[in-house]
């Protein structure tokens, strides 16, 4: 084998390493070796989460395509993404960044939606949400035990010394009984004597916990107080109803306050009685003459007394002699 043929297959593997090479990166990039085929669209978010170009596009977890680039525009990270000619995003899917595994690289991920309300087009925007990562994650937990950890410290101060140097609750419990041992004595004496008081049937409370009789007539009490809380009901509804009835204008009383004729003719009354009243009170009046005349009184007297001498005087006479004696008596 002569030197120009050992430089060309030298060369010829060199070539086909580096292809080879090539290819290999492509393929760990997730691209295809044509991969300018499909359409792109845009994703933006507040931060791309350390998504980079070659991350895989997922549709229900099927890969659908990959990012073609990341760039920043309109004040925020946007995604431009290449997805297979053959694949439509509904116009109502939504798009996020996921993480594949703890230690995985980043990929964006999105639901199916609705396609009958229509496709993204060529160059069309997705509608994007942000959902947490580890690292928020994390610091989150990290602000969470920091928060419990000083609750606990607060909880051990509480327990412990205490913030004003005064010992903590438990130190101030213990000093709080020792300071008042004898109230406390004196209370649970009060309290043992009440209880013995009770149990042997003295006073109105142990009279009730242990006499029969006393419970009974309470609870009699109970019931009478009960039936007249009914009657109480009972006095209510009925009035309620007479005054529902006299609203609407039934019964005398509601005629009396609605009914416009009756209202006239109890004003007639009324000044009828005035009217006699009046004539009553007249001096001139007849009624008033019989009233206020005392001459009228004695004439009718002296007539009564004319008429009883003429029948007593018509038992001694016929009837003839009778009439004429009465006339006589009379005038």
């Amino acid at each position: 084998m002569n030197n120009t043929q050992m430089t060309a297959r030298v060369g010829l593997f060199f070539i086909i390493g580096i292809v080879l090479i090539w290819v290999t990166f492509e393929a760990l990039r997730g691209n295809s070796i044509n991969r300018k085929q499909g359409y792109t669209v845009v994703a933006g978010f507040p931060t791309l989460k350390e998504l980079k170009a070659g991350d895989e596009v997922r549709m229900a977890g099927v890969k659908i395509g990959n990012v073609d680039l990341t760039r920043l525009a309109n004040d925020r990270a946007e995604a431009v993404l290449r997805i297979q000619p053959e694949m439509h995003i509904a116009k109502d899917a939504t798009a996020s960044i996921s993480m594949a595994g703890l230690i995985g690289t980043n990929y964006i991920s999105l639901d199916i939606g609705h396609p009958e309300l229509g496709t993204v087009a060529e160059g069309g925007e997705l509608h994007t949400r942000t959902v947490p990562d580890l690292n928020q994650i994390m610091s989150d937990l990290g602000g969470l035990g920091q928060d419990l950890k000083g609750a606990l410290a607060n909880i051990s101060q509480a327990f412990g010394n205490g913030a004003d140097n005064k010992g903590g609750l438990f130190q101030k419990l213990d000093r709080l009984v020792s300071e008042n041992s004898e109230k406390i004595n004196s209370t649970m004496a009060n309290l043992e004597d009440i209880t013995a008081k009770i149990r042997n049937g003295q006073g109105t409370l142990g009279k009730l916990v242990n006499d029969p009789a006393a419970y009974d007539q309470l609870l009699a009490t109970v019931n009478e107080i009960k039936g007249a809380a009914a009657d109480a009901r009972v006095f209510l509804t009925n009035t309620q109803s007479l005054v529902d009835q006299v609203k609407s204008g039934k019964g005398t009383l509601g005629t009396l306050v609605y009914d416009e004729e009756a209202g006239n003719n109890i004003k007639l009354v009324t000044k009828n009685l005035r009217d006699l009243s009046e004539k009553l009170n007249n001096p001139n009046s007849t009624f008033g003459q019989l009233i206020t005349n005392d001459q009228l009184l004695r004439d009718a007297q002296s007539t009564l007394r004319k008429v009883d001498s003429a029948v007593d005087g018509m038992g001694d006479s016929g009837p003839i002699s009778a009439v004429g004696v009465v006339a006589g008596k009379l005038f």
